[in-house]
């Protein structure tokens, strides 16, 4: 493990909706420790527009975010990654690029907010349950004394971290 900050990537395949808030919560959360990025297998081209809603509402940062590929974190100018979670159950499933630095990988599968068809107050109602479940799982990662942990530990810590139920969130 290099030392802090640590630099997470956080992939799904579209990267318009949880990966963008995965980003965005461990950028704020991880307080320095870590930094964070996103990208989709197959990048939906833009953010989707109740993720940003979603941040703001949270009052969180939403200047400069894009959808972007994952190749781009496997150009040699790409920072060195520590993690690489998935977000989402397709991205999990890809072949994955091999990533300089052999990060440690994690899955964190996350309902899809972007596929629910429902009113927009519905809609709202996902990607605040997609925020509230990545907030709780980003504040249990950050919370870990990761110089303190060895390797086997700390990767059976994201998985169960992964695994986490929702319906013990505090509220976002």
């Amino acid at each position: 493990m290099t030392q802090t900050p640590y630099h997470v990537l956080f992939l799904c395949t579209g990267n318009s909706a949880r990966s963008i808030l995965a980003e965005v919560m461990m950028n704020h959360l991880g307080q320095g420790k870590f930094t964070a990025y996103s990208a989709g297998s197959h990048p939906k081209g833009s953010v989707h527009p109740l993720t940003l809603e979603t941040l703001q509402s949270l009052h969180l940062p939403i200047e400069g975010l894009r959808s972007k590929s994952w190749h781009e974190f496997t150009r040699a100018d790409a920072p060195k990654l520590d993690f690489v979670l998935t977000v989402c159950d397709d991205a999990a499933g890809e072949v994955c690029p091999v990533w300089p630095g052999r990060p440690m990988t994690a899955h964190w599968g996350i309902p899809d907010p972007t596929a629910f068809e429902g009113t927009k107050d519905e809609q709202r109602q996902q990607f605040d349950q997609a925020a509230l479940m990545l907030r709780r799982r980003i504040e249990l990662f950050v919370s870990l004394p990761l110089e303190k942990l060895d390797e086997m530990t700390l990767q059976a810590k994201l998985k169960e971290i992964g695994q986490s139920s929702p319906c013990h969130f505090s509220a976002v």
